[in-house]
């Protein structure tokens, strides 16, 4: 079982930047592809990022590419998702998420989510 805990949402003016982390509990983060997910009031829940379990290969959705970084720190069993240039549209609550498998695919964990609000 893994267990996932985000953190580092919070209120950012349009234009600036914040950095989510993910820490898990397991010992076998280093063999899991990461995700980045969100989920806007009243909208469905849609993909951000993933990275491979090297951290070598990194995927991005196209409303985020170019202003969000994902990576990770195997030895810290922690993934970044480091936001720039922030909109209003990209307010959500953000959910990281852990796979243990193949780079695509369901994902096996979750955590509860940070909130990200950008205003205006």
């Amino acid at each position: 079982q893994e267990q996932l805990v985000e953190s580092g949402g919070g209120l950012v003016q349009a234009g600036g930047s914040l950095r989510l982390s993910c820490a898990a509990s397991g010992r076998t983060f280093s063999r899991y592809v990461m995700g980045w997910f969100r989920q806007a009031p009243g909208k469905e829940r849609e993909f951000v990022a993933r990275i491979s379990w090297s951290g070598v290969i990194t995927t991005y959705a196209d409303s985020v590419k170019g202003r969000f970084t994902i990576s990770r720190d195997n030895a810290k069993k922690t993934v970044y998702l480091q936001m720039n240039s922030l909109k209003p549209e990209d307010t959500a609550v953000y959910y990281c998420a852990a796979r243990n498998g193949d780079y695509t695919g369901n994902y096996d964990y979750w955590g509860q989510g940070t909130v990200v609000t950008v205003f205006s």
